[in-house]
């Protein structure tokens, strides 16, 4: 039966898989990560970031309390103050007092994985050794893709059995605790000679080996699956993949097709001696920019280095590192699909304004979610030449920051909306990467920097997704994860510069020739070669034109489309008078983006943070470095969308003229 058919659930990796960024507090706190791990078990893997600090493993099926360390053979050992309780949305840390590596002090920032068992993607066993070998019963649904052993009641290596590598016997593994080879041990692992029919959906093998099955001792395993399915609406899209690929030594270096964009990876050399590398979109896996990596054998802090970046269906590898591209080596990965898979239902959800002082904290926590791009704006600093004065564009797949680094500023690349310039990351603003979400650092208290408005928004199914790519001069498809056919699209070249546009296509303009420029007032154009046809679910269409294709240029493009009650792009005919906009919602518009096509006009914008009110409410353009303008009242509230006055003037409702819009509820 399919998982949307009537009474089955769907699943989504949001509900089974968390990366999780926190600082310590030295006193009790929550983790609430949305995942039920008291129901359904699981297991929660922490590091800490920005000190030196073991990986610590603790399951539901083991006990809250019981941990287990990746880089180390020890034991098990009962922390009484670490982990202490698994919940239906997380977890509880006590204080942390003897600094056993959870929750020591404010001095420490920690990332936690958190896995929940499901069919299809993990679980957790525990089994008694025998001495010979045998088959451990599990509950993963289908055959596992990797397998990680570890002896609990006493030492013992962490051995790992991983489908891409060499199974022709019982004997080969490689051991997360140590960088060596996935090599041909000494003693038999994993049951009989030919290992393969032992890894089925409902059971695993193992041998004799000291490792994973002497007579007596008490094991723990983690079982991850590979491409099974079992997730989306259909029940057919794959959440986790086990596979392998061969390093070319290159700083172009192969690309690794998942059919889907990763938020986690773990990858290792199997012929050589190489760690354990670990990165995510959290902490940061980002394009043509440095990846943070934390390593399963070591207690080492996060590393950075530029190792990969993600696609929208996969990763390709940018390093001649030999840690994962050595020329001829081989590698092996456990990779985990980037979330929401769910399309959103409240507007609230993915998207969150945020208006403050020049004195204020900028403070994201009230944010209900972790924000994939961060626009802001000093709304009425009395300087109005500086950079900040422009609206600035920041993405996590171009990285927001790490803890304790500014984000849009040194530390986080930023473009303007208001200029073709490039990519830049001077101090304009300073935001920091402390957590699930980001903060800014008091530091511009004067009237030269002004007020500020921050928008939050997460990327999401039919909602609105991030993509960066570098051009050819040739026409080209470029894959995206929007899950729908995109309504709005907005291209800006990240490298070259000057005279490089941000480039518009809407769906109602021509989709091979039609554009407008985010940066300018200009009216629709069309010009051949900007684009090479209509979007679709999967991809959006480039043509030959320099400005979104020059070849060897990056470019970051962002789509937006239309979800019921959550988001609209749509056009109108303006009126003179006064025009109700019917977007479909029931509590009306918290952002208002509106842009006149047919004539010049500015890239208007209104929120709910500043005021959507029945009075006047101050606007911004996208396309200028001028102050907020607050003494009009162009915009009103309206149940179902939102109102333009009578009051407005031409460039938002001209008798006759044609508008594009894009609102969020």
């Amino acid at each position: 039966m399919l998982a949307g058919a009537p009474g089955t659930v769907a699943n989504y990796i949001e509900d089974v898989f968390s990366t999780y960024l926190y600082t310590g507090t030295g006193a009790t706190q929550t983790i609430t990560n949305g995942i039920d791990l008291s129901t359904k078990g699981g297991l929660v893997w922490t590091k800490s970031r920005n000190q030196t600090g073991s990986n610590r493993f603790n399951d539901t099926v083991r006990g809250a309390t019981n941990a287990l360390r990746s880089n180390s053979t020890d034991a098990s050992t009962v922390i009484a103050n670490g982990l202490t309780a698994f919940n239906t949305n997380g977890y509880n840390l006590g204080d942390d007092s003897g600094n056993s590596g959870y929750n020591f002090s404010a001095l420490y920032d920690y990332v936690s994985w958190t896995f929940r068992e499901q069919p299809k993607f993990f679980d957790v066993v525990t089994y008694t050794g025998t001495g010979s070998p045998r088959t451990v019963s599990h509950n993963l649904g289908s055959a596992p893709g990797c397998i990680i052993v570890k002896r609990y009641d006493s030492t013992g290596s962490w051995a790992v059995w991983h489908r891409s590598g060499t199974q022709t016997n019982g004997k080969f593994a490689a051991f997360l605790n140590d960088p060596g080879a996935y090599a041909d041990q000494a003693e038999n692992l994993w049951g009989s000679e030919t290992v393969a029919p032992d890894m089925n959906a409902s059971t695993f093998g193992v041998g004799t080996s000291g490792s994973t099955n002497s007579n007596g001792f008490t094991y723990v395993a983690y079982l991850f699956a590979h491409n099974a399915g079992g997730f989306g609406l259909t029940g057919s899209d794959n959440v986790i993949t086990c596979g392998s690929y061969t390093g070319n030594g290159s700083t172009s270096g192969p690309t690794v097709t998942l059919g889907y964009e990763p938020q986690w990876l773990m990858i290792k050399t199997s012929t050589t001696t190489g760690s354990w590398q670990m990165i995510d979109n959290m902490r940061g896996m980002v394009v043509s920019g440095d990846d943070q990596r934390l390593i399963a054998n070591s207690s080492s802090a996060e590393l950075t280095n530029d190792y990969l970046s993600p696609t929208a269906t996969g990763f390709q590898l940018v390093s001649t590192s030999s840690e994962v591209n050595g020329n001829g080596q081989t590698y092996i990965y456990i990779a985990i699909r980037r979330g929401p898979m769910k399309t959103p239902t409240s507007g609230t959800s993915v998207f969150y304004p945020q208006a403050v002082s020049q004195a204020d904290t900028v403070d994201s926590t009230n944010v209900p979610f972790p924000p994939d791009l961060v626009n802001t704006f000093s709304r009425n600093g009395t300087d109005r030449t500086l950079g900040y004065n422009q609206f600035q564009f920041a993405d996590r797949l171009r990285s927001l920051g790490v803890p304790n680094n500014t984000l849009i500023g040194s530390g986080c690349p930023s473009l303007r909306s208001s200029s073709s310039f490039q990519e830049a990351t001077s101090s304009y603003i300073q935001l920091k990467a402390d957590g699930q979400n980001i903060t800014r650092s008091n530091g511009w208290n004067s009237a030269t920097y002004g007020n500020w408005i921050y928008y939050f928004m997460r990327r999401a199914p039919g909602f609105f997704d991030v993509v960066c790519y570098t051009g050819t001069s040739a026409n080209t498809t470029i894959s995206h994860n929007l899950g729908v056919a995109p309504e709005l699209i907005i291209c800006k070249s990240r490298s070259s510069n000057p005279g490089a546009n941000w480039v518009v296509w809407n769906q109602t303009l021509n989709s091979s020739t039609g554009y407008l420029y985010l940066n300018d007032t200009l009216e629709a154009s069309n010009f051949a070669g900007v684009w090479n046809g209509a979007p679709t679910s999967t991809y959006f269409t480039l043509g030959t034109n320099y400005q979104n294709n020059n070849s060897g240029i990056t470019f970051v493009a962002y789509l937006f489309a239309t979800v019921a009650g959550v988001s609209k792009v749509g056009s109108y005919t303006g009126t003179g008078t006064t025009l109700q906009v019917n977007c479909g919602f029931t509590g009306g518009s918290r952002f208002v983006l509106i842009k006149r096509t047919d004539s010049t006009g500015d890239w208007y914008v209104w929120d709910s943070a500043r005021g959507i009110v029945a009075s006047n409410d101050p606007y911004l353009l996208l396309n200028s470095t001028a102050a907020e303008v607050t003494n009009t009242d162009y915009v009103d509230t309206y149940s179902a969308g939102f109102e333009i006055s009578s009051t407005a003037p031409a460039a938002i409702n001209a008798n006759g003229g044609t508008y594009i819009f894009l609102a969020i509820a």
